[in-house]
């Protein structure tokens, strides 16, 4: 297949990328600045500038665009820059497939498992409603300008969960000090965090090119796991302690409103498509995760 991809240059992207490639499968990046080489294509999101031609021929259009969630305070311009580089960018993008006379069949596009908002100890399936929020809002804005794309395209939005990876990713800044035997729980430790391995979500996506599944898909792991079991099971496979626990007021004096919708909300997320749909986990398992995460595996 040819793919073409926004927002290849990140975690996901450049993993998901690698898995496409091994598969036999052409990706050309869409990058902001200029192209390094003839498997990139300029285009500026944020003015709504892309060439339709760059979709023209390809089977798959894949989504990963947007600013980092919790890379910075959530002032006012970092809130409306976390909204515009999500929606502006998925709108760029159906715009430009609706230009052409025979658009790309298939679009995936990322959205996010914070599309549920804070839903306690509720099973979520796909059919659950939208919470509240601004990541909730976020998220539903996001699937509906991905729904914008012209008749006949199948669109499949993923509410990609909590990633677990190596280095950087939702265990970027956590990791290091489990490693260092400093870390622990954050909040109280039993709101749900829907989990998945990086080489999962690639793998996800993968399966999804070909799979007839269109409309949301919850990207997680089939094993649900609060705070508490997800990085006591990390710390267990490097051998590390993980008695530390974060208070709940300390991270909202430090973190405000990121915290409470990043870190301490919980979604009981189960990927019930992919379940049916026959999709096969490398690490479905807390247990498994966390070796992989170790680098035992």
């Amino acid at each position: 297949m040819r793919i073409v991809m926004a927002g290849a240059s990140g975690l996901l992207g450049t993993s998901m990328s690698d898995t496409f490639t091994k598969a036999g499968h052409d990706v050309v990046s869409l990058v902001r600045g200029d192209p390094a080489s003839a498997s990139e294509i300029r285009w500026d999101p944020a003015a709504g500038d892309l060439d339709p031609q760059a979709l023209a021929g390809a089977d798959t259009v894949v989504n990963l665009s947007g600013a980092g969630i919790g890379d910075r305070p959530w002032t006012r311009k970092r809130v409306e820059e976390l909204f515009n580089s999500r929606v502006g960018s998925t709108r760029t993008l159906t715009h430009a497939m609706r230009q052409l006379d025979s658009p790309p069949p298939v679009f995936i596009s990322q959205s996010g498992s914070n599309y549920y908002g804070d839903a306690g100890n509720t099973v979520l399936r796909e059919s659950a409603p939208p919470g509240s929020g601004t990541l909730s809002r976020i998220c539903v804005e996001w699937e509906d300008a991905a729904r914008s794309a012209p008749a006949g395209v199948r669109v499949v939005t993923t509410r990609t969960g909590v990633v677990l990876s190596r280095s950087g990713g939702a265990l970027g800044r956590l990791l290091p000090l489990i490693r260092l035997g400093v870390g622990g729980p954050l909040g109280s430790g039993r709101q749900y965090w829907p989990w998945v391995t990086l080489p999962d979500v690639s793998a996800a996506f993968l399966f999804l090119l070909e799979s007839p599944v269109s409309g949301p898909v919850n990207l997680c792991a089939p094993e649900q796991a609060d705070v508490s079991t997800l990085v006591g099971e990390i710390a267990r496979a490097l051998h590390r302690p993980a008695a530390l626990r974060v208070p709940a007021p300390v991270l909202r004096l430090l973190m405000r409103d990121l915290a409470e919708e990043l870190l301490l909300s919980s979604q009981r997320m189960e990927p019930a498509v992919l379940l049916e749909a026959r999709f096969v986990w490398q690490h479905p398992t807390v247990a498994q995760a966390a070796q992989w995460v170790a680098g035992k595996d």
